[in-house]
């Protein structure tokens, strides 16, 4: 029997941590855990040999953090075969009666993926293809991603598996106590995307104890049309008598996992802190209980790297202006490759009131693949609105949805065969969303009865490459009534014979049925509330238009779509009542922003150019104390607020960046150090820094002196140099329990030899109370909490 067989009939029981097991049987700081496939293979196969027996279905390969960064070729595949091997070996000799099979087990590679890190995206998916690689040739089951707290990582991971391999794939992400990825994505966001992508399973895993991931499991529930997949932590950590431990009990941790199997999940397991006495409590509580079926939950959806947008109900509003068609200002920006510009007006259409954003860059003359790319990988976070990839070529197409973190809109394909053959694979490999074209090889029908056959043509082709009709939105064609006083009454027509006859949504460029006519905005707007009272689902047209967004907020209104007018009213407080104008705002114009605008809007170039002007007649101490600190303030404060989430936090703090390197290159001397010196390090045995350097960048930006150790730093490396330069405050980052004593020991020296230092704590198996029993002065719960404790240590 498969897995895949097994899963469909079955509750699957996962197996524990591997990391609190090791620890108790000797594993030293710094010691690599996938090492000891080789140099304690007794220890792997008495660990998982134990998990089968407690009634595991699935053990995953101690293989975890086995890639090319911490491991040459040659040394990975003897890693990853000696892994496959033990778990092969402990599923024979197990004497549990149930199905067995072996994961290949990916977590994540430590580093943050660009613009906010230094990993390329590809070189991701390349270091993740090979482990893939290694452990398909030796024979596993299926592939486990797990633990992954960046959306676009996880992407990497789960393309370099599709790619790879045709085995299952579990993909289960860490979730924080706002049940958010630490990029910002929401479960709804991760279910979408994910799904969409081809996982077979998707769910959470590490980071909290079972309770507190229970808003996280109902979400994935809720959205996803895979099985979902619960995989929590015992609880928190807590040192009693100078021993880890986690504060769940096998019993409690046992009835809080099978409370979420009565609700739909379909995969169970343990992460931190959990043995095979907890694996065993949960197969015992779960004997005899019938698994329940997975259903299709038929959203259609779309998302951003933080933001998940579900069509139906009230309309959705696409952004028209980055698009070179028609105007000249967009026109010149793509030529010149003016990306600030496109950021710039993303930003102002998402202010506007856009729901979604559509990116064209079709120029002649321009490398489209490769400005589109550079658009989209710029646009994607400085705005929270998903995006909508709109380009006639297929080549420009996957370049986008390639780097696209989340789940895209796909700007189109039509009922050509030869469009279907080249959007199709697209979207059933990265996921998207695909607006329909109702025409074919013999050009666009006159009736609806013909756009209703291409559009019946269009499910067809899209159900033979395994695509859902809830990832088809049908754009039904608006031609211009100038040409055909009939034309609007076709398309009206479709719109509500899409919806009601083949259950689909509906979008339409508005504009086009103007085209020719004087005063478009009038009639393009009333045409727009037809449209809407006949179903329409997306509109593509221009926030900035007051003619359209008054329609939008009275149609919404008067059909039933806005709780106690609460939409309305708002919108007409700008309402002009003797004229008939809506006072909106207009796209800003770049030469109009001030420093601080640009750092809030991450508009880097804009940064660099302000500030070397503002040089010539401002002090730097007084464009810094009023420009660039109160920028990061009102950026951090949306951050910890939660207006604000982290892509955008690092794209503030790079700009700030960019305008402080302008600074120094005309100043001499340093002008934004405030005096205090603070050294950080991930501690012995831990490779992950993507913490560590978001903390390095923010505090460099509030004048802090940062001194970064890296990773994998011996405890007497950090006293020593914390002594060397004097710190006032050291900073230490973990994100596996293997490496938490390190972190103890570190703390431990460093009160011994440097006593007035501070130090301060964080990481994904830390919480406030575990920090003060280590001896730590603070517990950092994100790189904001990390600033905030400096600042107070000036005060």
């Amino acid at each position: 029997m498969t897995f895949s067989e097994f899963s469909k009939q079955n509750i699957v029981i996962l197996d524990g941590g591997m990391g609190t097991l090791l620890e108790k049987r000797g594993i030293k700081p710094g010691e690599k855990s996938e090492e000891w496939n080789i140099s304690h293979p007794d220890v792997i196969y008495e660990i998982q040999k134990s998990y089968f027996d407690a009634g595991s279905n699935v053990v995953n390969t101690n293989t975890f953090g086995a890639n090319l960064f911490k491991f040459e070729k040659a040394e990975l595949e003897k890693i990853i075969l000696s892994a496959v091997s033990l778990a092969k070996r402990a599923r024979e000799d197990s004497q549990s009666k149930k199905e067995k099979f072996i994961a290949l087990d990916i977590g994540p590679t430590g580093k943050l993926i660009k613009p906010f890190g230094d990993m390329d995206f590809e070189k991701a998916y390349e270091i993740f293809s090979e482990t893939v690689r290694i452990g398909v040739k030796y024979g596993v089951d299926l592939i486990t991603v797990e633990t992954m707290n960046d959306s676009m990582e996880t992407r990497a991971a789960l393309l370099a598996v599709k790619d790879n391999s045709d085995l299952p794939v579990i993909v289960t992400n860490a979730y924080g106590t706002d049940s958010k990825l630490l990029s910002g994505a929401s479960p709804e966001t991760m279910a979408a995307m994910l799904e969409g992508m081809g996982a077979d399973f998707i769910g959470a895993n590490c980071s909290l104890g079972p309770k507190a991931l229970f808003p996280v499991i109902e979400s994935l529930l809720e959205n996803s049309s895979v099985p979902t997949v619960f995989k929590p932590n015992a609880g928190l950590p807590e040192i009693k008598s100078g021993e880890t431990v986690y504060n769940v009990s096998p019993e409690e941790f046992a009835r809080d996992v099978v409370d979420m199997v009565r609700l739909g999940v379909r995969v169970v397991g343990g992460c931190c802190g959990t043995t095979p006495e907890y694996i065993k409590a949960l197969s015992d509580k779960l004997e005899g209980l019938n698994p329940k079926p997975v259903s299709k939950k038929n959203k259609t959806v779309v998302t951003s790297f933080c933001k998940a947008l579900k069509l139906g109900g009230k309309m959705t509003l696409i952004g028209e202006s980055i698009n070179p068609t028609g105007k000249k200002r967009m026109r010149r920006a793509v030529e010149e490759g003016d990306v600030d510009f496109i950021v710039s007006t993303a930003i102002s259409e998402e202010e506007l009131g856009a729901d979604a954003l559509d990116i064209n860059v079709g120029v002649p003359g321009i490398d489209e693949t490769a400005f589109i790319e550079k658009v989209v990988s710029s646009v994607q976070y400085s705005s929270s609105l998903p995006l909508c990839i709109d380009t006639s070529s297929a080549e420009a197409m996957e370049a986008a949805l390639r780097i696209y973190n989340g789940k895209a809109i796909i700007n189109s394909v039509n009922g050509k065969p030869s469009s279907m053959e080249k959007i199709f694979p697209l979207m059933k490999k990265y996921g998207g969303v695909a607006i329909a074209l109702t025409l074919d090889e013999n050009g666009i029908p006159e009736t609806a009865d013909g756009r209703m056959e291409i559009a019946k043509k269009i499910l067809a082709e899209a159900e033979r490459y395994g695509i859902d009709k809830k990832d088809i939105i049908f754009d039904p064609l608006a031609m211009t009534v100038s040409a055909d006083k009939n034309s609007a009454l076709v398309t009206l027509e479709c719109i509500k014979r899409i919806k009601t006859e083949l259950g689909c949504h509906t979008s339409l460029g508005v504009s086009n049925i103007s085209f020719g006519l004087p005063k478009r905005d009038i009639v393009n707007s009333v045409f727009f509330a037809m449209a809407y009272q006949n179903g329409l689902s997306a509109a593509i047209m221009n926030p900035a238009s007051a003619e359209m967004m008054k329609s939008y907020y009275a149609a919404s209104l008067l059909l039933g779509l806005d709780d106690n007018s609460k939409n309305y009213v708002a919108a007409a407080e700008n309402m002009e009542i003797g004229g008939m104008s809506l006072s909106v705002k207009k796209e800003e114009s770049l030469s109009s922003l001030t420093l601080s605008e640009s750092i809030i809007k991450g508009l880097s170039e804009r940064a660099t150019e302000i500030t070397r002007e503002l040089l010539k007649t401002v002090s730097a101490m007084d464009i810094v104390n009023s420009e660039i600190i109160p920028a990061l303030d009102k950026v951090g404060r949306g951050f910890e607020e939660g207006s604000v989430y982290l892509p955008g936090l690092l794209l503030s703090a790079e700009t700030a960046k960019s305008a402080f390197s302008e600074i120094k290159s005309s100043v001499s001397g340093s002008t934004s150090k405030n005096g205090v010196e603070i050294v950080i390090a991930t501690v012995k045995g831990d490779i992950h820094d993507i913490g560590k350097n978001i903390v390095k960048l923010l505090l460099e930006n509030y004048g802090f002196e940062v001194i970064d150790l890296g990773k994998d730093v011996a405890p007497e490396t950090i006293v020593s140099e914390a002594e060397k330069h004097s710190a006032d405050i050291v900073g230490l980052s973990a994100l596996m329990t293997t490496t938490v004593p390190a972190m103890e020991e570190t703390v431990k020296l460093l009160k011994e030899r440097h006593p007035t230092v501070k130090v301060m704590v964080g990481g994904a198996v830390l919480n406030e109370e575990y920090a003060r029993k280590i001896g730590a002065d603070a517990y950092a719960k994100d790189a904001m909490s990390a600033v905030r404790y400096a600042e107070a240590f000036i005060k």
